[in-house]
């Protein structure tokens, strides 16, 4: 039989010499070009629909009536998606939340701060292997600490908001920069610079006193003057607990599942770390500008995003202020945030120019449901046309449930206690924390209540379960973690 191209290129030559024209008529083919269009447009309204269902239907889950809520905001480049909020901007008052409003970010602050810093190494004023002494003098061990390991947390700083109860009082307080480094300066270091990762804050201080000894300027006024105003982000700023920031909605907290007004916090302490307000389009203008070109030279572009030395987790990992991970196998940047009455995530997929961006005034993130950041991976994966799938239950052998029961070590700080629960399993760390119940979707296979992650179940030889595998991404790569013979502990 010829090959399939010899047969069209016999039909082409057989159509020419026949005197027949394989191409459409001119008027035949401006009917098929509307026709086409159209169709590309109505399969365009159809994901659309698909996607604002899940939205709705993710916020119906997460927000409860009465409650604090979640603002949504999903784009493919320049075109938004989806944009909307549910739940209360002040409870007290039943103010709805709307996707127009200012909220804390937290540390999605911190790649501002990155950013910023590296508009001072592109101007001259700071080199990135230039120590920390330079610009804080007298800093314990200054010398030794270079500016990008405060970048990507590879300092091993000590993180001022571990200190035990130090976030109960002393946050309270009004610091300036110095009295802020001088909380934690003396605090014997976590590791020798560079030798490991470990995400803290003391270092994004840190980072905004070199900002402030390079400029001249405080921190959050030179981010200002070099970041938010050329790009237009009015509504990004300074949170400062002493001004009456238009469109601010208050924030909150919960307590044995009852809502509270939110601890009180000074916001000269999250500093560069963590005390920047936004909005929804703000932030995903950022998201345009930044992964656009139009804040850094495409160098340090890639300097940001890319994941260096120990900050560096196979493919993926901590870039500068911000975070690489995979969403179904692509490789995507996103950071959350956590501060004082609020939750945010900030999530760009760039294969697709997707940006999701998801705020809560509420600091559990999601009290109904999955959180902030499943929230944003489902909805990201659905705007770049490739959805996790639904976690449907499968029904499975009890006795093969209860032969999974035990310990599962991953390292010596790290282990996991897996139970039969209502006929699945249920995973909990063993040095503390909610128990997640799992969701059955095969032989052996699991789903996390985030609708994403996976646990895989490997058995030996003579069916007896060795291990478990855990795939953040659902899929690509895992953790694995054997089984040991530790007692389960007490639930």
């Amino acid at each position: 039989m010829p090959p399939v191209r010899t047969l069209l290129l016999s039909a082409a030559c057989a159509a020419w010499l026949s005197g027949l024209a394989l191409a459409p008529a001119p008027a035949a083919a401006a009917a098929a070009a509307p026709a086409a269009t159209q169709a590309a447009k109505d399969a365009e309204d159809a994901e659309d629909a698909e996607l604002r269902a899940l939205a709705d239907r993710l916020l119906a889950q997460n927000v409860p009536d009465g409650a604090p809520g979640i603002a949504v905001l999903v784009a493919r480049g320049d075109r938004v998606l989806y944009r909307g909020a549910r739940g209360l901007a002040e409870v007290e008052l039943g103010v709805p939340l709307s996707p127009d409003q200012v909220f804390r970010i937290g540390s999605v602050t911190k790649q501002f701060a990155a950013a910023g810093l590296l508009k001072l190494v592109e101007a001259g004023k700071v080199g990135l292997d230039d120590p920390l002494s330079k610009y804080v003098p007298g800093y314990p061990n200054g010398d030794a600490i270079q500016v990008r390991q405060l970048l990507d947390h590879t300092s091993g700083v000590k993180s001022y908001t571990g200190i035990d109860g130090y976030m109960h009082e002393s946050i309270k307080r009004e610091l300036n920069t110095r009295e802020l480094i001088a909380v934690f300066k003396d605090l014997p270091a976590d590791f020798a610079p560079g030798q490991d990762f470990r995400y803290n804050n003391s270092g994004y201080v840190l980072l905004g006193a070199v900002i402030e000894a390079a400029s001249g300027r405080p921190w959050h006024e030179y981010l200002r003057e070099t970041l938010l105003q050329p790009l237009g982000l009015e509504r990004t700023g300074y949170g400062d607990v002493r001004a009456l920031i238009p469109g601010m909605v208050a924030g909150y907290a919960r307590r044995d599942g009852a809502v509270l007004p939110m601890a009180f916090l000074d916001m000269s302490q999250p500093h560069a770390a963590g005390a920047l307000v936004s909005t929804l389009d703000d932030l995903w203008r950022w998201n345009r500008a930044l992964h656009g070109g139009r804040v850094l030279s495409a160098q340090h572009y890639r300097e940001m995003t890319r994941a260096h030395g120990k900050a560096r987790h196979g493919e993926y990992g901590y870039g500068y202020g911000i975070g690489r991970m995979p969403m179904h196998g692509r490789l995507t940047y996103a950071h959350g945030g956590g501060i004082f009455g609020f939750a945010s995530y900030l999530l760009y997929e760039p294969a697709s120019a997707t940006t999701v961006v998801v705020l809560s005034n509420d600091d559990s993130g999601a009290p109904g449901g999955i959180g902030l950041e499943a929230i944003a991976r489902q909805l990201g994966a659905m705007a770049m046309g490739a959805p996790y799938p639904p976690a449907r239950a499968v029904p499975v052998d009890a006795a093969a449930l209860a032969s999974a029961e035990g310990v599962y070590r991953l390292d010596p700080q790290r282990a996991w206690a897996l139970r039969v629960d209502a006929g699945s399993l249920a995973v909990q760390p063993t040095g503390g924390g909610a128990p997640r119940r799992l969701t059955p979707v095969a032989a052996d296979t699991f789903v996390y209540p985030d609708g994403i992650a996976r646990l895989r179940l490997e058995r030996d030889g003579a069916g007896k379960v060795a291990a478990m595998r855990y795939f953040a991404d659902g899929e690509g790569e895992s953790e694995r973690s054997a089984r040991s013979e530790e007692a389960l502990p007490a639930r």
